[in-house]
C-alpha cells in the first residue's frame, strides 16, 4: 500500500507543482480582480461537479462493485459493468450540461449571488461558465476510466493524466497573454481542452491494460440500481470538502472584488498537501479495506487504516505547522507578480492560515471516507454531510462580515475538523478503524516535532531575513527555498530526537521509492 500511496502522491506533486506554475501565470497576468473572480467562478463549477460525480461520491460507489465484480466474477463480467458505468455517467452528466448551458445566467446567480450587473462581472462569468462547462462530461468520464486502472491496480496513469491538464492550462495562458491578447477567454477554452486530453490518455491505457471500454445503450441494469443506490447518498458524503468551498466561494462573492481572488490563490496552496496526502490515501485505501470488508479481516483493516492515518500526517502535520508560520512568505513568493499586488499577497496569506488549521482535518476526512464506503454504507456519510454542510454556511455567514476574507476558510476548516470527529467517531463503534498505542503516539511525537519546526523556521525567517515579503524575484524564491529546506532539516531532526523516525529511515523509504 505504502508503495501505491507514494506513486499516486509523487504524480499528484508534479501536478499540484505545474498547478502552481499555471496559478502564477493566472496571478501575473489577471492579477485579483473582477477578471480574475470571473475566471474562478467558471472555474468552480465544473470543478464541483467533477469532484463529485467523477473522483468523489461515483468513485466511491463504482470501484468497490468494480473490484467485486474483477475479483468473483473475472475480466468479462468487470468489463461489461465498466462500460455500462460509462455509458450512464456520460447521457447523464450531457443532460446537466445541456442545462446548464441554457440555464446559465440563473445558474450564476445562484452560485455568485454578490454579482451584480455593474462592472461585468456577472456578464463575463457567464460566457466563462459556458465555455468551461462541458468539461464536466470529459472529466467525469476520464474519472471513472482512472476507477478502472486503480480497481486493476494501475495507478500510475490514473494519477499521471491529470498532470496534463495543467501542462494545457500554462500553454494557455501564455497564448492568451501574448498570442491572441485575451488571456481570461483563452484560458477559459485551455480547460476544456483539457477534458479532451486527459480523456483520451486515459482511454488509451486502459485498452492497453487489457480492459478496453465502450459506450452502450444507458440501462437501469440491476448493477446499476446497486451503482445508484450508493451513489446519490455519496453525492454528499463524499463530496462534502468541495461543496464547503463552493459555500465559501458563494459568501466571498459578497466581500469586496479581489476577494474570491485571494481565497482562491490561498486555497491552492492549501490543496497543495491536501491533494498529493489526501488523494493518494484515499485513493489506494479503497481497494484494500475492500478486499479486507469482503474477507472479514478486521484486524488487518484496523492495521491498514492507523497506517494509512500514519503515513498522511507523517508529511500533513509539518505542512499545517509551516504554512501557519510562513504564509506571508510563501504566497508573496510564488504569486507576488505582475498585477498581483504585495497587498493581495497578504490578504491571501491570511486565508491561507485559515484554510491551514484544518489541513489535517481535510486529509483525514480522505482517509476515514473509505472505512464507509468499503463497507458497502454511503448513507452515513451523507448525514454527516448534511450536517458539516449546514454548520460552515452558519458559520460563513457568522463570520464573513467581521473576518471579511478570513471568515470563509476559518468556516471551512471548522467544518472540516468536525466532520472528521464524527467519521472518526462511527468508525470506531462500528469496530472499523480502532487506532493503537503506537499510533497515538506517534502522533503526540509528530505534532510536536511539527511544532518545533514551525517555531524554529519561522525565528529563522523573521531574524534572518526579514522583510522577505518585500525582496524581489531570485533572491525572494532562494531565500523561501532555504527557509523550507532548513524547516525541513528541523523536522527530520525533531522526528529523530523524539523517536519517530530516523532521517535515514524517512528518506530510504522515499528513495526506494
Amino acid at each position: 500500500m505504502l508503495k501505491n500511496f507514494l506513486t499516486v502522491g509523487g504524480w499528484t506533486m508534479l501536478s499540484r507543482v505545474l498547478g502552481l506554475i499555471r496559478d502564477q501565470l493566472l496571478a501575473a497576468y489577471l492579477g485579483a480582480g473582477a477578471a480574475q473572480d470571473a475566471y474562478q467562478v467558471a472555474f468552480r463549477l465544473p470543478n464541483m461537479f467533477r469532484r463529485l460525480f467523477g473522483e468523489g461520491a461515483f468513485n466511491a460507489a463504482f470501484v468497490p462493485l468494480f473490484t467485486e465484480r474483477l475479483t468473483r466474477d473475472g475480466e468479462a463480467p468487470a468489463r461489461a459493468f465498466a462500460s455500462e458505468a460509462l455509458s450512464c455517467l456520460s447521457a447523464w452528466l450531457l443532460a446537466i450540461t445541456i442545462f446548464g448551458e441554457v440555464f446559465m445566467p440563473w445558474v450564476i446567480s445562484f452560485i455568485a449571488p454578490g454579482f451584480g450587473h455593474e462592472g461585468g462581472r456577472f456578464e463575463l462569468a457567464v460566457s466563462l461558465t459556458r465555455i468551461t462547462f462541458p468539461y464536466l462530461i470529459l472529466i467525469c468520464a476520464a474519472a471513472l476510466v482512472a476507477g478502472v486502472l486503480n480497481g486493476l491496480h494501475r495507478f500510475s496513469m490514473a494519477a499521471g493524466a491529470y498532470v496534463s491538464f495543467n501542462i494545457v492550462g500554462i500553454i494557455s495562458v501564455l497564448l492568451g497573454a501574448y498570442l491572441f491578447h485575451d488571456t481570461v477567454h483563452v484560458t477559459a477554452w485551455g480547460i476544456t481542452l483539457s477534458g479532451f486530453v486527459q480523456f483520451g490518455l486515459l482511454f488509451w491505457s486502459v485498452r492497453r491494460a487489457g480492459m478496453p471500454l465502450k459506450l452502450v445503450r444507458p440501462r437501469l441494469t440491476p448493477d446499476m440500481r446497486a451503482m445508484l443506490r450508493r451513489l446519490g447518498p455519496g453525492l454528499i458524503g463524499s463530496g462534502v470538502t468541495q461543496l464547503n468551498l463552493t459555500v465559501d466561494t458563494m459568501i466571498a462573492t459578497l466581500l469586496p472584488a479581489g476577494s474570491i481572488s485571494w481565497l482562491y490563490f490561498a486555497d491552492r496552496v492549501n490543496q497543495l498537501p491536501l491533494g498529493v496526502l489526501g488523494a493518494a490515501a484515499g485513493t489506494t485505501l479503497l481497494p484494500v479495506l475492500t478486499r479486507h470488508a469482503a474477507n472479514r479481516e478486521v484486524r488487518e483493516g484496523h492495521a491498514t487504516m492507523n497506517r494509512a492515518i500514519d503515513y498522511a500526517l507523517l508529511l500533513t502535520l509539518p505542512a499545517c505547522f509551516g504554512l501557519l508560520a510562513l504564509a506571508p512568505e510563501i504566497m508573496s513568493t510564488l504569486f507576488g507578480y505582475g498585477r498581483f499586488t504585495t497587498q493581495d499577497a497578504l490578504f491571501s496569506a491570511q486565508s491561507l492560515r485559515a484554510y491551514a488549521l484544518g489541513l489535517p482535518a481535510f486529509v483525514l476526512i480522505k482517509v476515514l471516507s473509505p472505512g464507509f464506503f468499503a463497507h458497502g454504507d454511503t448513507k452515513t456519510p451523507v448525514r454527516i454531510g448534511f450536517f458539516t454542510l449546514a454548520l460552515n454556511l452558519a458559520l460563513n455567514l457568522s463570520l464573513y462580515r467581521p473576518l471579511a476574507h478570513v471568515g470563509p476558510p476559518l468556516a471551512s476548516a471548522l467544518a472540516a475538523i468536525v466532520n472528521m470527529m464524527l467519521l472518526g467517531v462511527i468508525l470506531y463503534r462500528r469496530d472499523v478503524f480502532h487506532p493503537d498505542k503506537r499510533l497515538i503516539d506517534r502522533l503526540v511525537r509528530m505534532t510536536a516535532a511539527s511544532a518545533l519546526m514551525a517555531a524554529a523556521v519561522l525565528m529563522v525567517a523573521r531574524t534572518v531575513t526579514p522583510g522577505l515579503i518585500l525582496w524581489h524575484g531570485l533572491a525572494r524564491a532562494a531565500a523561501l527555498g532555504a527557509l523550507m529546506i532548513v524547516a525541513g532539516f528541523i523536522y527530520l531532526a525533531a522526528l529523530s530526537i523524539l523517536g519517530v523516525a530516523t532521517p535515514r529511515t524517512v528518506l530510504g523509504k522515499l528513495r526506494r521509492r
